[in-house]
């Protein structure tokens, strides 16, 4: 059997700091297109304007929406967290669906609103979840380093069958029906 930690709050919050600096710079070149193209166009952009500022914000917040769900729905990673090593998945082991990654961009905004507490829950959570998490049934594991494919073992059978979670720092097992995670699937390691 394999065991996956639950990944911690830094590591998390350095993923969340990745993801923003990238996020920055996708907003910034496609802020400066935009700019270009209107004045190539003859359209002028005021930096005090209510409405291109209410737009701007709009359109901030779409892509950093798309961005996050995306990945979570798809690779159940964004940049950030495939740089710290971990993944999001669904709480009984697999994919994260498209409602819950939409479930958990709206916890991601309601846990930032009473200055982030709903974030520093996952210091305090035995399963490591923010109100994001909790909201979504989602859980954050640290995924282990692949080895290159030519040097890789053919995976043995319990392998084949899936990994239990532990909580890294304290090596307390949440498999089984007492914490109400369980046996999680190979799916949620990316194999």
């Amino acid at each position: 059997m394999t065991t996956v930690a639950l990944a911690g709050f830094i590591t998390r919050a350095i993923a969340l700091a990745i993801d923003g600096a990238v996020l920055v710079a996708i907003t910034t070149i496609a802020g400066l297109a935009v700019a270009l193209a209107g004045r190539v166009v003859g359209i002028d952009f005021h930096s005090g304007d209510p409405a291109l500022a209410a737009l701007t914000g709009f359109w901030w917040f779409a892509i950093v929406s798309v961005y996050l769900a995306t990945f979570w729905r798809l690779t159940g990673q964004t940049p950030g967290m495939r740089v710290m090593g971990v993944r999001v998945i669904d709480r009984a082991g697999g994919r994260v669906g498209h409602r819950q990654a939409l479930t958990r961009l709206v916890g991601m905004a309601l846990a930032a609103i009473p200055l982030g507490a709903g974030f520093l829950w996952i210091l305090v959570d035995d399963r490591r979840q923010g109100w994001h998490d909790h909201l979504a049934s989602t859980l954050v594991i640290s995924v282990p380093a692949r080895a290159p494919a030519s040097r890789a073992a053919p995976a043995t059978a319990e392998e084949r069958e899936g990994i239990d979670l532990v909580h890294g720092d304290r090596g307390a097992s949440l498999g089984g029906h007492a914490q109400g995670v369980g046996h999680l699937g190979p799916e949620a390691l990316g194999k």
